[in-house]
């Protein structure tokens, strides 16, 4: 069975949410609303990429790290193999408690937080693999999701039906030999909302080109056999990897490969060129329906 809980959280990092709070009220007070913005803005940004980076660089330090913010949060009476999880951080989403009320729900003794194994339920509520029992007045499951792609829609391409894990994600927006097809992924190491509007700003400055030159689609097309396959997220979450096969691949190199880096992502979406090699324009014939094309069989030739 699946965990019944495996939380990794942090309280603070780099600085302390108030004193960045107190520096953000104060920049409001001397700059614009808009510089004022831009600056909090990006500094949040920069934060959650060092922290990304760092955790990256150096697992096991970060990792002892994080811990030390919990127990200072929790105390020195809690059993810390409750906020241990298995694997590294990034390796899985980590959970933010921004003000760190859960960690002072667990100190006062109002809150209690346990990682084991299911092993079975019970007349009053849950026993699990370590043999204790949780008593409960309701279970909300919440494992075993299994992602969608695109919420499972098919698609066909003159007749054919397209496999989407035989697709390659072109600019983290577009999949290869799908025409007029962009779809919306966000962040696994930063906001989901960072990523789809730039995401967002692409497609409206790709649609602003084609009415410029004329074009009624584009596809995106692999020329290079260079570029090597991968898969499209390196999470080893059981929800992603459950559903990992049924993805569309990433490539080893640009304009294929997905970079989770809001910096890069906005100097090739946001300023990047868009006529690449990779992106064909064509302004083929609409294609008819049936009924139309029965109409057009019935209507009578004329002859001058």
């Amino acid at each position: 069975m699946s965990p019944l809980l495996d939380l990794h959280v942090r309280r603070k990092v780099f600085a302390d949410r108030a004193v960045l709070h107190e520096v953000s009220l104060a920049l409001r007070k001397v700059l614009s609303p808009k510089l004022a913005y831009a600056f909090v803005r990006w500094k949040n940004v920069f934060l959650g990429m060092l922290f990304f980076v760092l955790s990256r660089l150096w697992p096991r330090a970060m990792r002892r790290w994080l811990l030390e913010q919990v127990r200072e949060e929790v105390g020195p009476g809690f059993d810390m193999k409750h906020f241990t999880p298995r694997y590294a951080v990034w390796d899985q989403r980590v959970c933010l408690v921004p003000d760190g009320d859960l960690f002072a729900s667990i100190k006062e003794g109002r809150t209690s937080v346990v990682t084991d194994h299911i092993d079975t339920f019970t007349e009053h509520g849950i026993k699990l693999k370590s043999g204790k029992e949780l008593d409960a007045d309701i279970v909300v499951t919440a494992t075993g999701l299994e992602m969608r792609v695109l919420g499972g829609v098919e698609f066909t391409v003159d007749d054919q039906r397209i496999q989407l894990n035989q697709t390659m994600n072109y600019k983290g927006c577009l999949l290869s030999d799908v025409p007029n097809l962009s779809c919306t992924f966000g962040y696994t190491n930063a906001s989901w909302t960072l990523k789809a509007d730039l995401t967002a700003d692409y497609v409206c400055r790709l649609l602003t080109h084609m009415d410029a030159i004329g074009a009624r689609q584009v596809v995106p097309r692999r020329k290079d056999p260079a570029i090597k396959e991968q898969p499209f997220l390196d999470f080893t979450s059981g929800y992603v990897q459950r559903a990992l096969h049924k993805f569309p691949r990433q490539g080893s190199e640009r304009p294929w490969q997905l970079y989770q880096n809001y910096v890069l992502d906005t100097l090739m979406l946001k300023y990047g060129k868009l006529t690449e090699e990779e992106l064909e324009f064509s302004s083929p014939e609409p294609a008819r329906s049936e009924a139309q094309l029965r109409a057009l069989e019935q209507t009578p030739s004329s002859t001058s």
